[in-house]
């Protein structure tokens, strides 16, 4: 039996490395809606460098977490009958992640996102393939983690709240991915089945579509909609956790360490979260190993470089022993 199933789309991401010069143009805040970047339009723009990382996505990315935590981890996800699809395999394989559940499905290709990154933040831009969405056998996991699948997936839904309405026993944790997002309440099945949700502050507005923006009520909100327990991050801000035992606010764990490159701390976060709960521990140091798995990988390119092993984040712990995750 496995630990740990995560589900949901891969992709190959391509880094692109913008140079100081090249024209770009921030605007806006980081905690507005108008946040941009700009590029001349019709020029040649000069970039840094490109980097190929294959076997990414939300999913995929929890996978690694979890193998790297001590989990037994595997992935149900679809990729194309390309050599990209190959290396993704591959590349899960040797992470320790099982991948029997991973269908290269013929006359399809596999998920590409080109990523602008200019400094510490990056523009993601992202193609969903049309996959024949299929659960498979996957017995009676201890957890399963669903995140972001592509456009066309209602049957998918549909197959998915029931198998994990029938097996009470299976932890489940839901982080939405874009589609799922934009579908709000009306994934109500997987919100009043969900052991933990994770979103961020602006997804949890979207979701809920009320005009509320404080945290607590953001919490509430969700809560209410089903969720057991909610964590709620707020970039380089921290994060906020509640359940039962009451509501948390994990500080970022290291916020004079300036992030090298962002991708992936959700993931990050949300992964050793839940392995953390996983392994049995409380929800305030599960937020705690989630602060610093996520800061981890903020060091490296790419969501996956970064992740730790237990006896990494104990030792970034211990590097900080006064990092507390306190009561609200």
């Amino acid at each position: 039996m496995y630990d740990f199933i995560a589900i949901g789309d891969t992709a190959t991401d391509v880094f692109i490395r913008l140079q100081d010069d090249s024209g770009a143009k921030v605007q806006g805040s980081p905690d507005t809606s108008d946040y941009r970047i700009s590029l001349p339009f019709g020029e040649k723009i000069p970039y840094e460098e490109a980097t190929t990382i294959a076997g990414v996505g939300n999913a995929s990315n929890a996978a690694v977490s979890a193998a790297k935590l001590g989990l037994r981890s595997a992935l149900v996800a679809h990729v194309g009958d390309d050599r990209e699809g190959e290396e993704t395999i591959k590349t899960l394989a040797e992470q320790g992640v099982d991948t029997r559940f991973v269908t290269p499905e013929s006359g399809t290709r596999t998920n590409f996102s080109y990523i602008l990154w200019y400094k510490e933040e990056r523009t993601i831009l992202r193609k969903h393939e049309k996959f024949t969405y299929a659960l498979p056998d996957i017995d009676t996991p201890a957890w399963v983690y669903f995140s972001a699948v592509g456009a066309g997936a209602e049957k998918f839904y549909d197959d998915f709240a029931q198998f994990v309405e029938e097996r009470p026993n299976i932890k489940f944790a839901f982080q939405p991915g874009g589609n799922e997002i934009t579908l709000g309440k009306k994934l109500s099945r997987f919100y009043k089945r969900a052991d933990i949700f994770f979103c961020n502050v602006e997804e949890a507005k979207t979701i809920l579509g009320d005009g509320k923006t404080d945290i607590k009520d953001l919490l509430l909100g969700i809560h209410l909609l089903g969720a057991q327990a909610v964590v709620i991050t707020d970039g380089p801000k921290g994060a906020y956790g509640a359940d039962k035992t009451g509501i948390y606010f994990a500080p970022p764990f290291n916020p004079e360490e300036k992030a090298f490159e962002r991708t992936g701390a959700g993931d990050a976060f949300a992964s050793a979260c839940t392995s953390a709960l996983a392994l049995g521990k409380s929800l305030p140091e599960a937020l705690a190993w989630g602060a610093v798995n996520g800061m981890s990988v903020c060091r490296y390119v790419g969501a996956q470089k970064g992740l730790l092993t237990q006896d990494g984040i104990q030792a970034e712990l211990s590097k900080k022993p006064d990092y507390k995750v306190s009561l609200m």
